[in-house]
């Protein structure tokens, strides 16, 4: 019986393309945001808000970057395409969703939009996993995308940005607040489920 042979230490990494890493620095910027909104919880000082959306633009550079790469060097591969669609759920669906959180869309149906705002987007990165083949052209190039792309949703944290610096967070969030069945609804957090139903449409948007 033969032994089986012992993967040795960062045989993955030594796998990794140029362009991955750029992908991985879009989930670091991402995760990034996340622990900033998370202090910002804790501390209430609006610069960790200021800090949160300055990381989700910087994913969105390195988002731009990995692909540009990954064409330039003609090394496009499953795993980084995988690699890109965990790293854009980090930085455009569950980061915008807690920064939008952390500036005060906190109540139950508040979060049912955020929630389903980060579904759409999931969803939306699995369908175009699936058909990216279909869709491509003769150069195997993808011509448009099916519903908006995820990173679309750096509007909603420009909105925020803008927000977070004409002091309009928490109980001055804009547009107030409703009551329905006991329960708030922040109408600013809409916008969420405008820019989710857009990522799950059929609605098609050419690939610049």
């Amino acid at each position: 019986m033969k032994t089986p042979k012992r993967q040795k230490p960062f045989a993955m990494i030594r796998e990794f393309q140029l362009a991955d890493w750029f992908t991985l620095a879009n989930a670091v910027c991402g995760t990034g945001a996340l622990f900033s909104m998370l202090t910002y919880l804790q501390t209430t000082d609006v610069s960790h808000v200021y800090i949160a959306c300055g990381m989700i633009l910087a994913a969105l550079v390195f988002d731009i970057l990995d692909g540009r790469i990954a064409r330039w060097r003609q090394k496009n591969s499953v795993m980084g395409r995988e690699l890109d669609s965990l790293a854009d759920v980090i930085s455009f669906g569950v980061a915008p969703a807690v920064i939008a959180y952390g500036i005060g869309m906190q109540g139950l149906y508040d979060r049912v939009v955020l929630t389903f705002f980060v579904a759409c987007g999931v969803s939306r990165l699995a369908r175009y996993n699936v058909t990216a083949e279909a869709l491509s052209g003769d150069g195997g190039k993808v011509k448009y995308f099916e519903g908006t792309p995820i990173p679309t949703s750096l509007l909603l944290v420009l909105m925020m940005f803008w927000a977070a610096t004409q002091g309009a967070v928490r109980d001055s969030l804009w547009f107030g607040h409703v009551l329905f069945a006991g329960f708030t609804l922040h109408p600013i957090v809409l916008f969420f489920a405008l820019s989710g139903s857009l990522m799950i449409s059929r609605i098609r948007f050419p690939k610049l």
